[in-house]
C-alpha cells in the first residue's frame, strides 16, 4: 500500500468540519436539482427518424430494430476502433468494462445497452472476448450508421439513444466526449476522493498530485489482464 501523498487538507474541529461540508452540501444540492431539470429537459427532446439500417451481430445480421429485443429503448456506446489493431481505444475499453449486470436495465427500465463498433464483426467479438467485455457487440462496418451517429471511422466515441415505434426507429439522443462521465461508475467514485482525479485540468489546491490528463489510467492490455480470458 503506498503511503499518503502530502500535502493533506486542514485538520480542524468535527463543528468546522460540519459547517463547511454543510455549505458545500448547498451547492451539491444546487447542482442535482440542475441535473433533474436538465434530464426533464431531455424528456421533452423531439427525435428524428432513422433509416432502415442493418447491422451485424454474433449471429448475423439484423436490421437495427431487432437489436432491441423486445424493449423500446435503446442506448448505444459507439466504440472507436482501428482495423487490425490488438488493442482498441484504452478509454473505451475502461468505460465499457464497466457495465455487467445489464439485466436490470432489460428488467426493469425497458431498455438495452450495447456496443456498436464501426470494425469487422470478427474482430470486435474477439476483441470483446480478449478483453473481459460483457456486453453484445455488433458492428456497423457494412453500413453509414456510425457516421450518422457522430462516430465514424476515425471520428471517435458517442452515445446515442433510440426509440423503436414498431419497425420505425428514431434518435432521440446524443453525447461524446466528456459527456459520457454521467454514464461512469468510475468517475462518480474518483471525483469524491480527497485528490479526485489527479488530472492537471482540475482546480485543486497548491501542491495537490497532479499528472497529464492521459498520463495514468489502466490501458487495453491491463484490463485484459484483469478481466479477459484466463484472468
Amino acid at each position: 500500500m503506498s503511503s499518503t501523498p502530502s500535502p493533506l487538507p486542514p485538520v480542524v474541529d468535527a463543528e468546522t468540519w460540519r459547517r463547511d461540508l454543510e455549505a458545500l452540501r448547498v451547492r451539491e444540492k444546487a447542482a442535482t436539482r440542475e441535473l433533474d431539470a436538465i434530464a426533464a429537459q431531455r424528456r421533452r427532446l423531439p427525435m428524428v427518424q432513422l433509416a432502415p439500417y442493418t447491422l451485424v451481430g454474433a449471429e448475423g445480421p439484423l436490421p437495427l430494430a431487432e437489436i432491441f429485443g423486445e424493449h423500446p429503448q435503446l442506448i448505444v456506446y459507439n466504440h472507436m476502433w482501428s482495423d487490425g489493431n490488438e488493442w482498441q481505444c484504452p478509454g473505451c475499453t475502461g468505460f465499457t468494462s464497466q457495465f455487467t449486470r445489464l439485466d436490470v436495465l432489460e428488467r426493469y427500465y425497458d431498455a438495452r445497452f450495447v456496443i456498436v463498433t464501426n470494425g469487422p464483426i470478427d474482430e470486435a467479438l474477439a476483441y470483446r472476448d480478449r478483453v473481459g467485455n460483457r456486453m453484445d457487440w455488433y458492428s456497423s462496418a457494412d453500413s453509414t450508421f456510425g457516421t450518422d451517429m457522430d462516430a465514424g471511422p476515425n471520428e471517435g466515441f458517442a452515445v446515442n439513444v433510440l426509440l423503436r415505434d414498431g419497425d420505425t426507429v428514431y434518435r432521440t439522443w446524443h453525447t461524446n466526449g466528456r459527456g459520457t462521465e454521467r454514464l461512469s461508475h468510475l468517475q462518480g467514485l474518483v471525483d469524491i476522493l480527497p485528490y479526485g482525479r489527479q488530472e492537471e485540468w482540475e482546480d485543486s489546491p497548491a501542491g495537490w498530485p497532479q499528472h497529464g490528463t492521459y498520463d495514468q489510467g489502466m490501458g487495453s492490455k491491463e484490463i485484459a489482464a484483469l478481466y479477459g480470458a484466463g484472468s
